[in-house]
């Protein structure tokens, strides 16, 4: 009788996450101001750039940026006046890291292979209550399968552990299949306590600050237990190595234009070329967020997908983008994992590549065993409100 009304429940799901579509990548929010907000919102101000840097230390201090100026309560715009005369350097002008690799770029050909391969989907289906289904994405970045994907999309597999009504499962592939269940190996306890009312909000937004987490997939979905070895992208978190101009390749599993059933039973990844368009900052004198354009992938289900430099290292997972009708109109923007490596310094000690070469297994569970049972009651408390 249980099985039946599980798989009755199931069922029921199914249909309504059919009907009510998917969704994430997060419009992004001013750091002030409205909550949201239709036109081109800055989530961080510009930082001054220059194309080439003469210095031989690769290791040197990152200079101070520019001082943006913010209207009240409107978009950070950025001058895109172009003078005729040629202008000196911009005092504290950001540099790149000179020759950052012993060997040659590849071929995006190449890097669309690694990435695609070490590319997930998370999709997460509530049986009952007032959430909605979610699709995102994540990115594979240790060969023991620890995945790097959003916050935002990491709550729902919080809330997948704590036996409520909400069913996640890690998916991989062109169309999508299921593969293994997730465990939250770490989230940004910040973060929830910030945003855990924005669950059940019917447009969300954010800035793309301390969104990012740590999931770990503990069994496949067979119930057997998950491979020794998975393919993953490894990743640079050095502080300057997407540069303005810079190609890089994005990969995600975009999912807006699709309807439910389609996503659901023939959701394929996507990947494409672009540029670096803007290097932002959270306020102080680092590379925190890139400005990527209007790609394919500036939809909702990108989510938590990569940003590959030229030679396969991953230097972003996407986060937030711009509004805008068409992808065209959009502005597709990821946190880098230079700031991801800050940030996770800062909370737990550890740098990112500590926690990658460590016990996954073990940190998840101490991850369950600590802050999760009060993050998901933040959660569960935002969703009862409702």
């Amino acid at each position: 009788m249980a099985n039946d009304k599980k798989e009755l429940l199931g069922q029921v799901a199914l249909l309504c996450f059919i009907a009510a579509g998917l969704y994430i990548v997060w419009p992004e929010a001013p750091i002030k101001g409205p909550a949201v907000e239709t036109q081109v919102s800055a989530i961080a101000a510009p930082l001054a750039t220059t194309s080439e840097s003469t210095e031989p230390e690769p290791e040197a201090a990152l200079p101070e940026p520019e001082t943006a100026q913010k209207p009240s309560n409107e978009a950070i715009i950025e001058d895109t006046s172009i003078s005729v005369v040629p202008t000196p350097e911009p005092e504290g002008a950001v540099h790149r890291i000179v020759n950052p690799y012993a060997t040659p770029p590849l071929s995006f050909d190449t890097i669309n292979v690694s990435a695609r391969s070490a590319l997930v989907n998370i999709l997460c289906i509530p049986y009952a209550g007032s959430l909605k289904p979610i699709t995102g994405s994540g990115v594979i970045v240790s060969s023991t399968g620890i995945i790097l994907t959003n916050a935002h999309v990491a709550q729902y597999v919080l809330l997948s552990q704590a036996n409520t009504s909400v069913t996640c499962t890690i998916r991989m592939g062109s169309p999508a299949q299921p593969r293994f269940v997730p465990h939250v190996l770490y989230v940004p306890s910040d973060w929830i306590e910030q945003h855990a009312s924005d669950i059940i909000s019917a447009r969300p937004v954010g800035t793309g600050e301390k969104d990012y987490a740590l999931l770990f997939p503990v069994r496949s979905v067979d119930g057997s237990a998950a491979p020794a070895d998975f393919p993953y992208l490894s990743i640079d978190t050095r502080e300057r190595i997407g540069f303005t101009d810079d190609a890089v390749l994005v990969a995600s599993y975009p999912a807006e234009f699709l309807g439910g059933f389609a996503a659901y039973n023939n959701l394929y990844s996507a990947s494409s070329v672009t540029t670096i368009k803007k290097l932002l900052t959270f306020e102080t004198d680092t590379v925190d967020v890139h400005s990527l354009g209007g790609i394919i992938g500036a939809q909702s289900g990108s989510s938590g997908g990569a940003v590959v430099n030229g030679w396969g290292y991953l230097i972003g997972i996407v986060s937030t983008m711009a509004d805008g009708k068409t992808t065209a109109d959009r502005d597709l923007r990821s946190v880098t994992l230079s700031y991801i490596d800050r940030d996770i310094r800062a909370e737990t000690g550890s740098s990112l590549a500590d926690i990658l070469s460590g016990d996954p297994l073990e940190r998840a569970v101490a991850f369950a065993q600590g802050p999760a049972a009060a993050l998901v009651q933040l959660l569960i408390n935002a969703i009862e409100r409702r």
